[in-house]
């Protein structure tokens, strides 16, 4: 069978697509955790997103859910070692993105007023194509 990727990192952004998901496994990392505690590590996500994207996790094997069936509901989320895997590899990007947080915090500045200087450049960023 041919495969509907074009490359390594076209299949893990598809399997990872979606805003949360990286910050999902990130937290998942750490040990299994519980909707509510999940919901407040993940930060500013709604709940109907953050339950599609745990459902999609689930879907493509890279999380469980583990439905304790008590009253009130307890359910616990967990990497499987697939998603494990998978959390591994973005180790290295949360290492790069601590390093360079002062950069990437000057690239979110320039996005929002393209016309501060550019840490790299000294020139205005472009203005963002909003289309």
């Amino acid at each position: 069978m041919t495969s509907p990727f074009t490359c390594g990192l076209d299949a893990v952004l598809f399997v990872m697509g979606g805003k949360w998901k990286p910050l999902i496994l990130y937290h998942l990392m750490h040990g299994a955790l519980r909707y509510g505690q999940l919901r407040r590590a993940v930060g500013k996500v709604s709940d109907k997103v953050l339950i599609q994207q745990l459902k999609e996790l689930q879907a493509d094997g890279i999380i469980d859910r583990l439905d304790f069936g008590e009253i009130p509901p307890k359910v616990e989320y967990s990497l499987t070692s697939f998603g494990r895997s998978l959390a591994q590899a973005l180790v290295q990007l949360c290492e790069w993105g601590t390093r360079h947080t002062d950069e990437l915090t000057s690239i979110v500045k320039r996005r929002i007023d393209p016309s501060l200087p550019s840490t790299t450049s000294g020139a205005a960023a472009p203005p963002l194509d909003r289309q």
